[in-house]
């Protein structure tokens, strides 16, 4: 494993164990070179998720960019960091175990909003704030009454 700080190649691994969500190993390593210290996840990958972005562009599916995104969403609210891990990894695991190997950033979007709603309701409009591109109070007014009522 390269390490982050120098790109050294030879880094060894200090402990492992398994994560809180139970579902990747979570390994301290060492560099030899820089002596830094860094962590990293390891997990199954069943298969390549290709995702189709609104302009055409096919990209490898990243769970972190997902993550980073619902973290940004549940940013100061009653949430912890496993629940953001486990509903990751529930998105995940929904796409890898369809058939379908492309699948569209609206319906990533779409099953992340699901799993937000469920989780906390303030981190669901933020998340659909970014996610259907509100551009004044206006929108946000109309969501929220439109959730409201459902």
């Amino acid at each position: 494993m390269r390490c982050p700080f120098c790109s050294n190649l030879d880094t060894q691994v200090k402990d492992s164990r398994i994560s809180d969500d139970g579902e990747s190993v979570k390994r301290r390593r060492f560099c030899t070179d820089c002596n830094s210290r860094f962590t990293t996840f390891e997990r199954v990958q069943l298969r390549e998720i290709f995702v189709i972005k609104k302009n055409g562009e096919k990209k490898i599916f990243d769970p972190e960019k997902l993550k980073r995104s619902i973290e940004m969403s549940v940013r100061k609210r009653p949430v912890a960091e496993v629940q953001v891990e486990n509903l990751v990894n529930e998105i995940t695991r929904q796409l890898e175990a369809s058939s379908e190997s492309e699948i569209s950033s609206a319906k990533i979007g779409e099953m992340a909003m699901l799993a937000l709603e469920r989780l906390d309701k303030v981190a669901f409009v933020r998340f659909a704030s970014v996610y259907k591109n509100f551009e004044n109070a206006n929108d946000f007014q109309k969501f929220v009454k439109k959730i409201a009522n459902s």
